[in-house]
């Protein structure tokens, strides 16, 4: 069969094309941004789409011409710049459902998420269910999978943020309350996708992908701990405003083009549980879904995950320190500006030209501090600091040499600073 999958090169999204792959299909992978993709996985016919902006029957068509099935993976966590939840995951799914059933293509898998329900309290689960619920209205040949807390190797998301609260020094910081959650392997949900394609499960129905036994969170992050070799520590009811200001913060976040995995809608969606009935699946498949403990086995804990977990934590407050830095450093040469131009001059530059280049700098540096916490300009802006540094040091040194061994370390003191700039763009990609 050729198969379309929607969000293919997502977490769950790259698994089933996978092994939708391995099992003798052709695939086309669609997203908003396949560049990476095609280079890691050039045997995927990769389609560069915002699925968001398909909103009408004929934007589909074309995409649908020889395709035999259908399977969305696409999502997003909450709005953002970067996300309309409504046009997504609803109006964009209604148009596809329209669009296959006037190109004859028949079969449809639509992995929804455990929990899914008209009368959730976020919009991330109120739009699923409006598709879910199109979708079963259709003349399709349809299934629904459910899946819970989905884990896996890949880690960003809620993958990131488990490893990343499982890394945290001396206390696990979690949000008060008691949710229950399921958990689902990723290749046990990614197996379920290819049953579901092939028809060996019966279609026009619903499937919980959950494991049968379920956790609270710090049940569930303290066996992530102990997974990444780290030793047992207390967990730290954190209050709920608190987590409210965290999570405003990841919300700010993602007004800026970032998706952070801490925002309101995870706190709300924990609050109400992840969790499902897996019996319908068991009926069907004759068989369990692995266990967080199986599932975390399946995965060997290495260097690279325990790098990973430390530095994901790191990662905004590299960035927020630049921001300040840099942000300090313009606002005060705007201060200092006269100061500023006096060491210029005495060292035989002219007056005007001092003065220009003094704000001139002054406002280079306050754009570079604002322009790293912005995720679309975030490695240019860490580019231009390492590079203002470097004219800066080279000017300096042709200029005034001597401040190479100042006490106060005017040249040395911004070395750190580009080596942060140099972290912040090894760990900038999100995926």
């Amino acid at each position: 069969m050729h198969v379309l999958v929607l969000g293919g090169y997502g977490l769950i999204g790259l698994s089933a094309s996978l092994r939708l792959a391995a099992a003798g299909h052709r695939i086309s992978g669609m997203g908003r941004s396949v560049r990476s993709a095609r280079i890691s996985y050039p045997e995927i016919a990769w389609i560069e789409r915002d699925i968001a902006k398909l909103v009408a029957p004929t934007d589909w068509l074309p995409l649908l011409s020889g395709i035999d099935a259908v399977v969305n993976c696409s999502g997003a966590l909450q709005d953002s710049t970067r996300d309309n939840l409504q046009a997504l995951q609803s109006d964009a799914m209604k148009a596809l459902f329209s669009a296959c059933q006037m190109a004859s293509v028949d079969r449809f898998v639509q992995v929804s998420a455990a929990g899914v329900s008209p009368l959730a309290t976020t919009r991330f689960f109120k739009t699923k269910a409006e598709a879910d619920a199109a979708l079963a209205a259709s003349e399709l040949s349809w299934i629904i999978l459910r899946p819970g807390l989905v884990i896996s190797s890949a880690a960003y998301g809620g993958t990131a943020l488990l490893r990343g609260l499982a890394s945290f020094p001396f206390v696990l910081p979690l949000a008060s309350g008691a949710p229950l959650l399921q958990t689902v392997n990723v290749d046990d949900v990614a197996d379920a996708i290819v049953a579901a394609t092939e028809g060996r499960v019966p279609s026009r129905a619903s499937y919980d992908l959950v494991e049968d036994h379920a956790h609270s969170l710090p049940e569930v992050v303290s066996a992530f701990r102990s997974w990444l070799g780290r030793p047992p520590v207390r967990v730290l009811q954190l209050p709920r405003r608190i987590v409210s200001l965290v999570l405003g913060i990841g919300d700010i976040l993602s007004h800026l083009g970032w998706r952070p995995p801490l925002r309101t809608t995870v706190l709300l969606q924990l609050e109400s549980g992840i969790a499902g009935d897996p019996s319908a699946w068991r009926e069907a498949r004759g068989r369990n879904l692995s266990g967080l403990r199986d599932t975390l086995r399946r995965y060997p804990s290495t260097i690279q995950e325990r790098w990973f977990g430390r530095l994901w934590l790191l990662k905004p407050l590299v960035i927020a320190t630049l921001s300040a830095f840099w942000l300090a450093s313009g606002i005060i040469g705007a201060w200092q500006a006269e100061a500023a131009t006096r060491i210029l001059t005495q060292q035989g530059i002219g007056d005007r030209l001092a003065r220009t280049a003094v704000v001139a700098g002054s406002l280079l540096d306050i754009a570079l501090a604002l322009l790293i916490l912005v995720r679309a300009t975030h490695k240019a802006a860490a580019l231009g600091m390492i590079g203002v540094t470097v004219a800066y040091l080279a000017a300096g040194t042709l200029l005034a040499p001597l401040l190479w061994v100042d006490p106060l370390g005017p040249f040395i003191k911004t070395l750190p600073g580009a080596v942060l700039a140099l972290v912040a763009l090894a760990i900038a990609e999100e995926r």
